[in-house]
């Protein structure tokens, strides 16, 4: 568990808390691409507890502000996009995506322009990939090492979607980060993959974890025995301060998460269905839409809340759903999140070994804040990373390999099948 303290050093991400300053150091994936476009409305958002608009310049650049006008705080959401910057419908004031006053038509004439360059106005760069536009929020000059993942250049393609939580960004990425409750939860829910790999984790509802540590974060395999000797290994990159990638099988589509503080008590999650190999397969997009909202900036708006307990249905649960959560099978983990409350209070915790990664995950957390207040740039910033190498992978071995031994771009193959048909004559 975590003292009260400690728990509030993570979970609060608002202007000068230290979470909040360590957070600005990084891009973030801030609204998807399509939500705007050239010319059109801008989009407001919300982002480490700053209330922001988006919107695109007729040259179809992506622009960053303040949501409300500087002159008496109307929403720029309600604002007119001019193509080269928005002007505030209340009084005129007219701002562009470098944080200019390129107008101020209430002012007398002679003293327009140096009366604009005192009007204070926040703007933040931003830029494009993966189907999402991406903002730096920091203060420093030059905006730190871009994540140019995988995902953000062919073959790769990803289906991006978003969901909207109540609860603290945290307990969301922990959420992620817990490998033991596949057997339970989601036991119920998780579709089975053309190699039912869902089946190996049933196997095993206590696995082994082991860690290999990165400038970025770690590398973590969650180690499960199979009744044949054999190990079924789901080897996952932790990119921090909130990247998850989840493992998939060699050849097939897997899951990248990232859950991003909207504030304090309210989280994006947002979900990569993404496939190194090319296309996503059709197989894969319609998993991850089935049971699911409509709305990809908010996928998950129907799940209910506490009011109608998520719409659990209980009956289904007395026919064998162990969780009686029956919409898309992800809703759980939101479920999950929300019934913790909007900050959970981790001093009540009672911890046990399958939370080790958890842990782990914490320590690291807290050593960054300590070291970021020293000026150390967290989590690699510092150095020359290839984020686009980091790939999470699935795999089953026999006795006597190493996991750690395992390329995930260029896996080793095992022919199980094969094994057993020579040691049966």
């Amino acid at each position: 568990m975590l003292s009260v303290q400690d728990n509030e050093k993570l979970t609060r991400v608002g202007p000068g808390t230290p979470m909040g300053k360590l957070m600005r150091e990084f891009w973030h994936p801030a609204v998807r691409a399509d939500s705007i476009v050239a010319g059109g409305a801008p989009k407001p958002f919300r982002l480490l507890g700053e209330d922001l608009v988006a919107f695109r310049n007729a040259d179809g650049s992506a622009g960053f502000m303040q949501r409300h006008c500087p002159h008496r705080c109307v929403s720029l959401a309600l604002a007119r996009n001019e193509g080269d910057g928005l002007r505030c419908i209340f009084h005129g004031w007219k701002f562009n995506s470098d944080g200019k006053v390129v107008d101020v038509p209430t002012e007398p004439e002679d003293r327009r322009e140096a009366f604009a360059e005192r009007v204070p106005v926040t703007t933040y760069p931003a830029r494009e990939a993966g189907g999402i536009i991406w903002i730096y929020m920091g203060a420093r000059k030059e905006p730190p090492n871009f994540f140019n993942f995988e995902f953000h250049h062919p073959p790769a393609a990803s289906l991006v979607r978003c969901a909207i939580v109540h609860g603290n960004w945290l307990q969301g990425f922990e959420g992620q980060l817990d490998s033991a409750h596949l057997n339970f939860l989601h036991s119920s829910s998780v579709p089975k993959a053309p190699n039912d790999a869902g089946s190996m984790v049933a196997h095993d509802s206590a696995p082994q974890f082991q860690v290999i540590e990165q400038p970025y974060g770690f590398r973590e395999a969650a180690l499960r025995k199979m009744q044949d000797g054999s190990t079924y290994a789901r080897i996952r990159e932790v990119v921090l301060p909130y990247w998850s990638f989840i493992p998939g099988n060699h050849g097939e589509p897997r899951l990248v998460v990232v859950v991003t503080p909207i504030d304090d008590e309210r989280s994006a999650h947002w979900y990569y269905y993404m496939s190194p190999f090319g296309p996503v397969p059709q197989w894969y997009i319609d998993q991850a839409l089935r049971g699911a909202g409509p709305d990809h900036n908010d996928f998950a708006a129907d799940r209910g809340d506490i009011g109608n307990t998520w719409h659990q249905d209980r009956a289904a649960m007395a026919d064998g759903h162990f969780s009686g959560l029956l919409k898309n099978f992800v809703y759980e983990d939101f479920i999950i999140e929300e019934s913790m409350g909007p900050i959970m209070d981790r001093s009540k915790e009672f911890l046990g070994s399958s939370d080790a990664i958890i842990v782990r995950t914490r320590r690291m957390l807290l050593k960054a804040l300590e070291e970021h207040e020293q000026g150390k740039l967290p989590f690699g910033l510092d150095q020359k990373i290839d984020y686009r190498a980091i790939r999470s992978l699935s795999i089953r071995f026999p006795e006597g390999f190493d996991w750690r031994d395992i390329d995930p771009a260029n896996p080793p193959e095992f022919n199980f099948e094969k094994d057993v048909a020579a040691a049966q004559g």
